[in-house]
């Protein structure tokens, strides 16, 4: 029999997750006959993933319309340069890794190649000092990039800090004006094909049950669908992540409006901190064999700077991945697909990547096998990647104050981290990927500001007077330093565009 479409789709979850993927469905799939439900039950809270993302975030808004202003008044937002990191290779130290480039090849040679052997040589400034995102965040200071690629302006993105239960709110207006039906209720069943094993449809208290031919499972750690029903199994991380538990306080705003997030490692994990408009996120990320909830609450206010708004609210999870994210009829989405903690902002990212790749291989009845082992092994590489990525700020440590830092610091890696880091201490050499997220940049100021530096001078530099060199160098952080100087506060460039929420 020949395949037909897919005509009816349901979301079963809500949040971030569920509202970005139902929006970005109802957006997408527009004028198609195609019906798409959300599933979602108001006395079952939401985790509120992500209040910190990364650039890719602007690609997702602009693809559904998005009026910038709008949606930064609606959410609350303030714009994100970067994330500062503290007291990870050793206590005192402060690091940002920006949105953008650092200084510009020389001669042919990586600017951070040639940093490095100035700095075996002599005191240099840090890395940063040659980025203007770095500096503009150092002194709270904001604007759009240039578009003229040829200006230092140019050599930085951004992304966004918001609050993610009024995006979730943002996102669900926009999908349900773009045809997304919500339905409320606890699903207490979920019904499957006897032959086949796909979902046929999940079963409300009320008796109700909702058909589809697709089920997106938005339904976060409880993975209702993907592994309650399907059993897809879980791929644990936690050995090289062992964080396992996280607890949120926000707090009234206060001192200026910094244009990045802040993660300051404690003593058995690490703490955030994120400025919005109306109030600053804080939360301490922390592994529960090394600290007691009760000591995480209290290392916690300890950090805090002002006035909590709320009392602790506690997650728990385990660090790692479904072995299929996709399987059979069903597509997990956001924390039903996996978790990797919120370290580099990296949450919102993999739920918008899913949605793309979903959308990429949308299926029809005929459900072509090679369609989803793509989806799953392309999801299964940028997991791959993240971790690693967020391995390497645990690893690269040189803190042996608690059992928690001597422990990632002597651990057994994945041979693809150790792999990477090996080659960057050679000669400096980044491995690059046609997919995934981060990229030179991105570990070159993970490397760089938790003192992993290369041992070999790229050869090409004898070549440069050294004299001359150092001028260059110095008028690039000069210049970096000036351009940022010229940008205005943060705070004021918000209202500037009209993006204040007061």
């Amino acid at each position: 029999m020949a395949a037909s479409p897919i005509e009816r789709v349901a979301v079963i979850g809500g949040g971030t997750a569920g509202w970005m993927t139902a929006a970005a469905l109802g957006k997408m799939l527009a004028g198609l006959p195609i019906s798409v439900q959300l599933v979602e039950s108001a006395a079952i809270g939401t985790v509120g993933v992500g209040e910190a993302t990364v650039p890719h975030i602007r690609f997702f808004n602009q693809k559904l319309g998005f009026n910038e202003a709008e949606f930064m008044r609606r959410t609350k937002a303030t714009f994100k340069l970067g994330i500062e990191f503290r007291d990870w290779a050793r206590i005192g130290d402060s690091y940002i890794h920006p949105f953008g480039a650092f200084g510009e090849a020389i001669g042919g040679v990586a600017f951070h190649r040639l940093w490095a052997a100035l700095r075996r040589q002599a005191a240099v400034p840090e890395l940063g000092a040659y980025s203007v995102p770095v500096m503009a965040a150092r002194s709270d200071r904001f604007a759009y990039p240039s578009q003229d690629s040829r200006a230092l302006l140019s050599t930085y993105s951004y992304a966004f800090q918001f609050d993610a239960g009024l995006y979730a709110a943002f996102l669900r207006e926009f999908a349900e004006g773009h045809g997304v039906a919500r339905r409320e209720g606890k699903i207490v069943r979920v019904l499957q094909n006897g032959t086949s094993g796909f979902v046929t449809a999940v079963e409300l208290e009320t008796g109700e049950r909702i058909e589809a031919d697709l089920f997106v499972d938005c339904s976060g750690f409880r993975a209702l669908l993907i592994e309650d029903c399907l059993q897809s199994g879980f791929e644990d991380w936690s050995h090289w992540l062992p964080c396992d538990r996280a607890v949120a306080m926000p707090s009234t705003a206060s001192g200026p409006l910094s244009p990045y997030t802040r993660a300051t490692a404690g003593t058995a994990g690490w703490f955030w901190r994120i400025p919005l408009q109306h109030r600053v996120g804080n939360g301490h990320v922390y592994c529960s064999d090394q600290l007691s909830d009760d000591e995480a609450v209290a290392q916690l206010a300890g950090q805090i700077g002002s006035r909590p708004l709320a009392p602790p609210n506690f997650l728990r999870f385990k660090a790692g991945k479904r072995r299929r994210q996709w399987h059979k009829n069903v597509v997990a989405i956001g924390l039903a697909a996996g978790f990797l903690e919120p370290l580099e902002s990296t949450s919102i990212h993999l739920i918008q990547l899913a949605i793309g790749r979903l959308l990429d291989f949308f299926p029809d009845t005929a459900w072509d096998a090679r369609q989803t082992t793509e989806f799953n092994r392309l999801m299964d590489l940028e997991y791959e990647r993240v971790r690693d990525f967020l391995i390497l700020h645990y690893h690269a440590t040189e803190r042996d104050d608690s059992p928690f830092w001597n422990h990632v610091r002597t651990m057994q890696i994945p041979r693809s981290l150790a792999e990477k880091m090996a080659l960057f201490r050679e000669r400096g050499e980044v491995v690059n990927y046609r997919d995934g997220m981060f990229l030179d940049a991105s570990w070159i100021a993970v490397y760089s500001g938790q003192r992993v530096l290369p041992e070999c001078a790229d050869p090409r530099a004898a070549r440069i007077d050294s004299g001359r060199l150092k001028a260059r160098v110095e008028q690039l952080r000069r210049d970096c330093e000036a351009a940022a100087a010229d940008l205005p506060d943060h705070r004021a460039f918000i209202k500037q565009i009209g993006a204040n929420a007061d």
